[in-house]
């Protein structure tokens, strides 16, 4: 069974998928490792890699090499951070055609306009485009995929946008009207509660995504006892758990004048060697070189 074929399954199936995410191989490989049941290729966090803000300036095709060498080292499926679709339908299209050949499993459009603003920046210019032409999009992405098990989930900041419930209940509606196979609500709120309260009012017959990065106590147990939520993504936890530890490494070093304290701390070179498969490289020398 193909990764996407094994995403629709399990979503199909209602068992919920916890997705993590990622900004390079090596974190793509370590959310693998760790068990989680696919990777997020965020554009938020490829953007801070890059030291640049989130706001349209990564290319597509930065973004694209990143999905495909993340595609090249793990075997879960990659849901696709393709903020919102970089431009009209025509850019939709595409961007479909690239990210199914690349490996993704999925691709999240947005219903903001380009260029965009992260959604929890603090007084961030969040505008959304006209339901109808955003519903356009979604219909060029689904008549676009190749695979059909390739999932298309749309994404709706009406809520991010302060335009309330009613506005991103109409939208997603709209949305799975148009094709989308689930449909992404975002909140930027500190508690769950209108998270909740979108989710027991959504009565479509796609499943539910959520980003609980705002409101962090929404744990699975909460997120089953709403019944209607397939897809729980941690959408900047990888970033935010590099630069954690190494803000702390390094001051550590320039602290203790050396290496000396922190190294016994970390993980050996063997455990990087072991990452990126030497034994491999190793073994072939032996067999392959005279």
């Amino acid at each position: 069974m193909t990764s996407r074929a094994s995403l629709r399954a399990r979503i199909c199936a209602g068992r919920l998928a916890h997705i993590m995410a990622a900004h390079s191989p090596l974190s793509a490989i370590l959310a693998e490792e760790a068990g989680f049941d696919g990777i997020w290729a965020s554009g938020f966090e490829l953007s801070a890699l890059y030291g640049l803000p989130d706001a349209s300036l990564v290319s597509m095709t930065r973004h694209l090499d990143m999905v495909r060498s993340m595609a090249e080292q793990s075997s879960l499926p990659i849901i696709a951070d393709i903020d919102t679709g970089f431009g009209n339908a025509i850019n939709v299209i595409y961007a479909i055609e690239q990210y199914e050949r690349a490996g993704a499993a999925a691709v999240v459009i947005e219903d903001k306009a380009f260029p965009k603003v992260t959604s929890l920046l603090a007084d961030g210019r969040q505008e959304l485009i006209r339901t109808e032409e955003f519903a356009g999009k979604i219909r060029a992405a689904v008549a676009t995929r190749a695979d059909p098990d390739f999932l298309v989930i749309a994404r709706t900041e009406a809520l991010i946008a302060g335009l309330g419930e009613a506005e991103a209940l109409k939208r997603a509606r709209v949305y799975e009207e148009a094709g989308a196979d689930m449909i992404l609500i975002h909140s930027k709120q500190k508690v769950p509660d209108e998270v909740e309260s979108f989710v027991r009012a959504w009565h479509g017959k796609v499943p539910i995504v959520i980003v609980p990065t705002s409101y962090p106590e929404m744990n699975e147990s909460r997120i089953r006892a709403l019944g209607k939520i397939a897809m729980v993504i941690y959408g900047n936890h990888a970033i935010r758990a590099a630069v954690t530890a190494m803000k702390d490494v390094f001051a550590r070093i320039r602290a203790d004048g050396g290496i000396h304290s922190i190294d016994p701390e970390i993980v050996p070179v063997e455990e990087i060697f072991r990452l990126q498969k030497m034994d491999a490289v190793k073994a072939n020398e032996n067999r392959f070189l005279w």
